[in-house]
């Protein structure tokens, strides 16, 4: 009973920091593929110096805790006046563009070489065969772990926390903190992590299903 009233009486401070949470993954993944497009690229353009710059980046990011990543990226752009929250995005599009990376190069190395002999013998450029043919079924082979690395970073999100933003994991330890009672609000901080990421499952699937269709 406790619990459930607890949950009633903070729910509207909850989905402030819900909606934080949601802005802070969405904007950073959407950067992050981005990213991620553009060192997969890299990766397999067989030129030495660019294989080793995304080599390099890579090495980087998994290498070092996104914790630190975040705190140096915050600390290191406060003389270029960027918002808390703008650190975070970047700590965590810097964070998961690597491993995306690597998800679009796994991805676009499954397709077949046919596919893009046939692209060309049909008179296209590589680029092109590249955009219209490798890209698409690139993508959707990697979609599910796209899926997987989109929750990941919902999860991540919570150490904006540490550099005082009021996302839903702040929250919940601000509110336990002020009624000496951690528990209750680390479980009901859970239940909303539960929605986001069952929500978050059920976009990714209705994607797949609809990638599968149009096959």
């Amino acid at each position: 009973m406790h619990f459930l009233n607890a949950f009633a009486d903070t729910y509207d401070i909850f989905l402030r920091g819900m909606k934080l949470t949601f802005e802070l993954t969405v904007i950073s993944v959407f950067i992050a593929i981005f990213i991620g497009l553009f060192f997969a690229f890299l990766k397999i353009s067989k030129i030495k110096p660019l294989e080793i710059l995304a080599d390099l980046y890579i090495f980087v990011v998994r290498g070092t805790p996104l914790v630190v990543q975040i705190f140096v990226i915050y600390y290191g752009l406060t003389s270029l006046n960027i918002s808390s929250f703008w650190s975070v995005v970047i700590g965590l599009a810097f964070h998961n563009g690597a491993y995306i990376a690597e998800i679009f190069r796994g991805a676009i190395q499954s397709i077949d070489k046919g596919q893009m002999e046939a692209g060309r013998s049909l008179g296209m450029s590589r680029g092109l065969t590249m955009r219209r043919v490798v890209l698409p079924q690139a993508f959707r082979r990697a979609l599910p772990p796209l899926g997987n690395q989109f929750i990941i970073a919902l999860k991540d999100s919570s150490l904006a926390s540490f550099i005082g933003m009021y996302e839903l994991f702040s929250v919940a330890t601000t509110l336990g903190s002020n009624n000496f009672d951690y528990m209750t609000y680390l479980l009901i901080v859970a239940v909303y992590y539960l929605v986001l990421v069952f929500v978050f499952s059920m976009a990714v699937k209705v994607a797949e299903r609809k990638m599968s269709v149009g096959d």
